[in-house]
């Protein structure tokens, strides 16, 4: 049973005799894919068929090689919205209904299993069988279904459920619990050992220097706080990577990085301080303009096209002062 009560036999339990679809937040990342299949491949061993959804692209070249590695199966929302109906049964995974990073389809959204903390926005969501544990993966949460249920995962499972759990932990470096070092010790015998290594090497396309690039071009840094930005439209996972990459320096404690899109701006946040949380810094920055949220560490959001002439004519300068404001620092 789950540490905040969930037991996984309720799960299975209610999916019994519905149809059934595994939704991951919009443009799905590692972990997202990886526990999605590994809970699609679970149900499966109790007789209960899934179809695996999203919204948006898989925009990274290591979602794109954990699909076709494995053979995942993932359907976008246009492919598969004209088919569902209101009696099937969603299964929000990665994410909850109402975050602002899940596309509201038209089944019934009865369960939600997330590693992202409940904000106001979808306290009052109720679900049939809810999951949600602070973790540095969502994988975890699925491995831990394995281990309650005494099942020994498949090879693919384990590698693909490994490797979510090493890209949202950033190889165990940030916002590790012990309960994702018992998956690790789970899992780590399982895997394909040649296919985790494909998985972690070579994951960089020649695009992804200029973002480099650019970010450090027009990085900008007050005390602790490093700011920076990429003039140009970018994936979703390669922000959060030059995120990671800018909170790497040894002057910067705090990292905010956003990329202008022809739908506004997305914005990434990451904070290495016990006293700044990412998700709430985010949240209060962009109030009024835009929404986002997520861990103490990491944080991603969003500001509309509609809402850019808020900013005026430097928008660099206002993001500046507001990020600097939700952290309690001077401008």
């Amino acid at each position: 049973m789950g540490r905040n009560g969930a037991d996984i036999k309720d799960l299975i339990k209610l999916c019994e005799g519905h149809k059934i679809y595994i939704q991951t937040h919009n443009i799905p990342d590692p972990d997202a894919i990886a526990s999605a299949f590994g809970l699609q491949e679970l149900l499966k061993r109790f007789g209960i068929q899934s179809t695996i959804c999203y919204d948006g692209d898989i925009d990274k070249l290591s979602s794109s090689k954990m699909l076709e590695m494995f053979g995942i199966e993932m359907f976008a929302d246009d492919d598969i919205v004209s088919e569902m109906n209101p009696e099937d049964y969603i299964i929000c995974v990665d994410s909850q209904k109402n975050a602002g990073n899940i596309t509201d389809l038209p089944g019934d959204e009865v369960a939600a299993i997330d590693h992202h903390p409940t904000t106001a926005k979808n306290a009052d969501v109720e679900y049939q069988y809810k999951d949600v544990r602070l973790l540095g993966a969502c994988s975890t949460i699925i491995a831990d279904y394995y281990r309650d249920l005494n099942i020994t995962p498949s090879t693919d499972v384990a590698t693909a459920l490994l490797y979510g759990i090493k890209i949202d932990t950033l190889q165990f470096s940030r916002g590790v619990s012990s309960e994702d070092i018992i998956a690790f010790g789970m899992l780590n015998p399982i895997v394909d050992v040649v296919k985790m290594g494909k998985l972690e090497m070579n994951n960089l396309e020649f695009n992804d220097l200029k973002a480099y690039g650019a970010a450090i071009e027009n990085i900008k840094v007050f005390d602790y706080f490093g700011f920076t930005h990429i003039p140009f439209s970018c994936p979703d996972a390669m922000i959060a990577i030059v995120a990671d990459f800018i909170l790497s320096l040894i002057e910067i404690e705090v990292a905010v990085i956003y990329c202008d899109r022809p739908d506004g701006l997305k914005l990434s946040v990451r904070s290495e301080r016990d006293d700044i949380n990412a998700g709430e810094v985010m949240a209060k920055a962009l109030e009024g303009i835009g929404n986002g949220g997520g861990h103490a560490t990491m944080a991603g959001g969003r500001i509309p096209a509609t809402n850019l002439p808020m900013l005026g004519d430097h928008k660099d300068d206002i993001l500046i002062e507001r990020f600097m404001k939700a952290m309690g620092m001077k401008f």
